[in-house]
């Protein structure tokens, strides 16, 4: 079949780049048809439209990712580009040659300036100019148009092109080149349109090609509502697509951010990129789109998701237990303070309700590996604390810092974590607590085993004055734990109960050991005074009881460094006299004088009764009922008196003091009476006689 030639206008109508050598045309489209093994390239054989409206059928161009992967013919299409540039946009479009094209950034520029340069307008222009001719674009002009970022006449061809498929799948149900070249072109069209989507944000300033992305998703939304359910691609929701590729910029900035020296300096920096770049977005982004896109909210939920997943990166590192402090401290207190409370974009924020970073299943888990992190390193730190100071303790000039050095440094380890946990979450510090009431609770078993140890194990004969030092030093320990014992038990734990008991337990037995070691010294000093005290009349001579008083007097003094200390001052002066009043009753043995310091002991303390100095008398053993009777005379006009005056409760003493009944003494000595019962007892129960 012989070849049709055209007239050089028709060639040029046509835009067909082998038009001015035919057989060179000829030559180079049988190169080309062995090379890609297609169809002829830039020309199709068209017949006239029947209807006389002037529409022309749409140009059929070959699979330009096949072109794309040819080098050779890249090459030499290169060098008839030089030959031809005017000509030759199809050519150039396949090849896609880097002299002849603006850079992302020349075009922004181009984009910024007085011209505007606005490449959207340009094709719609030039597309207003062939729609005069009524001659849809081919599949590889569309691709230029994609390229050149003239992206909203681009969707309307492509959308033409798949309104094509449609009607020609429906007579003829294949699919076929066009349906690939839709999708490939839809390709094309997405990532030019998410490309300018990224490239919004950092330029940090009005940003004219969003105007191009919001047309082509109106577009294709108006696009989804045409097409009936079924329809293959359709509904393409590039809306919600849009939303996903603003996640995916927001996660590529937070990306970009150079890991800084230490975790701290690093979400420092990921918060100020977050916050500076939704400052840009509410400045110059937001408003480029419409109100109902709802654009602050969709960059907010992206740069939002794109954090969490930083710092769900970071939380799958090991990290030391400061870095996981400052890590569950920045999630739960410095993002809401310093990045949502932030005072540009806060409030926009706060709006949003975006919820915590991290869910609640991976906060557990990280506040799970701190605590047992910190229990991991606190109960190596005071099973070592408790060694030292288990080798100091034979050592007597060490004794009496025992309550200055363990007690103090195995708090302090513990009151380090009781102090930072509950400035996180009142529910973390609770947690931390019940963990370190267990560290402790063990720890105080262990010490409670090495006193009785200590204590209890035969050894080198030890000065009393060096037992006695130890002791209350070790004692000494007990007070500190037992309040820090308290403070862990406040935090609320349901389980904390039952530690706290074994913790006391613990406590009460090193103290009572210790208050024993202390006793049992007292008691071996004295025993020898107490033989002589009871073997004696020991109110005709005092030395027994002297000596006695010195040393519980001395005793007393070695028991200052005791805490809490086994005695008080009084806090009710007006009784320091009672004791030396007893004991004038006791020593004196004129019954005048008696009468005399009875009646002082009544006049200073008005609730003494008969009762209460008759007590005293028996316990000074005086047996003659003459003189006690006129001593307890003394007594008995106060007792009978009906007149009697209340006393203030602050200052009754000896009426809150119990007395057993008065006891009656026998006018002789009780073994006569112990021979005068047997021998009552052997009349009442004659032997029998045999």
């Amino acid at each position: 079949m012989p070849l049709l030639k055209k007239t050089p206008k028709e060639e040029e109508e046509d835009g067909d780049p082998f038009a001015a050598n035919p057989e060179s045309r000829y030559r180079r489209r049988a190169t080309l048809e062995r090379l890609v093994g297609l169809a002829p390239f830039g020309r199709a054989r068209r017949t006239p439209t029947k209807d006389g409206d002037g529409d022309r059928a749409r140009r059929r161009s070959e699979d330009f990712g096949l072109l794309r992967r040819l080098p050779g013919w890249r090459k030499a299409g290169e060098e008839n580009l030089n030959e031809r540039p005017k000509r030759s946009s199809l050519l150039r479009l396949a090849l896609g040659p880097r002299g002849h094209r603006a850079s992302l950034g020349d075009r922004n520029a181009m984009g910024d300036g007085d011209g505007n340069g606005d490449t959207e307008r340009d094709g719609e222009e030039r597309h207003e100019g062939r729609g005069k001719g009524r001659e849809p674009l081919s599949v590889l002009e569309i691709l230029e148009l994609i390229q050149r970022r003239e992206l909203v006449v681009a969707d309307e061809q492509i959308i033409a092109l798949e309104a094509e498929c449609v009607a020609s799948a429906r007579a003829v149900p294949a699919g076929g080149r066009q349906v690939r070249d839709v999708a490939l072109l839809y390709e094309a069209l997405l990532a030019q349109l998410w490309a300018v989507v990224g490239e919004a944000v950092p330029a940090a300033c009005p940003y004219p090609p969003l105007r191009a992305v919001v047309r082509v998703l109106e577009q294709e939304e108006a696009a989804d509502t045409r097409h009936p359910p079924g329809t293959p691609g359709r509904p393409r929701a590039l809306r919600r697509r849009w939303q996903e590729a603003v996640g995916r910029a927001a996660g590529e900035r937070l990306a970009q951010v150079a890991p800084a020296a230490g975790l701290g300096a690093r979400l420092a920096a990921l918060a100020a990129r977050m916050v500076g770049d939704l400052g840009t977005v509410r400045c110059h982004v937001a408003p480029a789109y419409p109100p109902e896109y709802g654009a602050f909210g969709v960059y907010a939920r992206g740069y939002h998701r794109a954090l969490a997943q930083q710092l769900a990166a970071l939380a799958q590192r090991p990290l030391s237990v400061p870095d996981l402090y400052l890590l569950l401290d920045w999630h739960s207190n410095t993002y809401p303070r310093e990045v949502l409370g932030h005072p540009e974009v806060g409030a926009l924020l706060q709006a949003q309700a975006l919820g915590p970073l991290l869910p609640p299943e991976s906060q557990r888990g990280l506040e799970s590996s701190c605590i047992a992190a910190v229990k991991a390193k606190v109960e190596v730190a005071v099973a070592q604390e408790l060694q030292l100071s288990e080798d100091a303790w034979a050592d007597e000039a060490s004794s009496q810092d025992l309550h200055e050095g363990l007690a103090t440094r195995v708090t302090a380890l513990l009151r380090a974590h009781v102090d930072r946990a509950p400035q996180i979450t009142p529910e973390f510090g609770m947690e931390m607590a019940q963990s370190l009431l267990g560290v402790l609770v063990a720890f105080l078993h262990s010490f409670q085993r090495k006193v009785e140890r200590f204590l209890e194990a035969p050894g080198e004969a030890t000065p009393p004055d060096g037992a006695t030092g130890r002791a209350i030093g070790l004692v000494n320990c007990c007070p500190p734990f037992r309040a820090f014992t308290e403070r862990l038990a406040q935090f609320g734990h349901p389980e904390s109960e039952e530690l706290q008991r074994q913790a006391h337990a613990a406590l009460d037995k090193v103290t009572r050991l210790c208050n024993h070691i202390l006793t049992q010294h007292l008691f071996e000093d004295l025993k020898p005074y107490f033989n002589k005290l009871m073997k004696r009349k020991w109110l005709t001579s005092s030395d027994a009881f002297d000596t006695i008083v010195m040393l519980i007097t001395s005793f007393s003094q070695k028991l200052r460094p005791l805490r809490p200390e086994p005695y008080q001052d009084s806090a009710s002066p007006w009784l320091d006299s009672v004791v030396p009043r007893l004991r004038e009753l006791l020593v004196l043995e004129d019954t005048a004088a008696l009468q005399m310091e009875v009646g002082v002991l009544v006049r200073d303390f008005p609730d003494v009764r008969r009762k209460h100095v008759a007590a005293v008398l028996d316990v000074r053993g005086l047996r003659s009922h003459a003189a006690r009777q006129e001593i307890l005379a003394v007594v008995q006009d106060l007792e009978q008196s009906e007149a009697e005056p209340e006393l203030p409760r602050q200052r009754a003493f000896f009426s809150e003091l119990p007395v057993a009944r008065e006891v009656r003494c026998l006018p002789f000595q009780l073994p006569r009476l112990a021979r005068l019962s047997r021998l009552r007892l052997r009349r009442q129960h004659p032997q029998p006689r045999l």
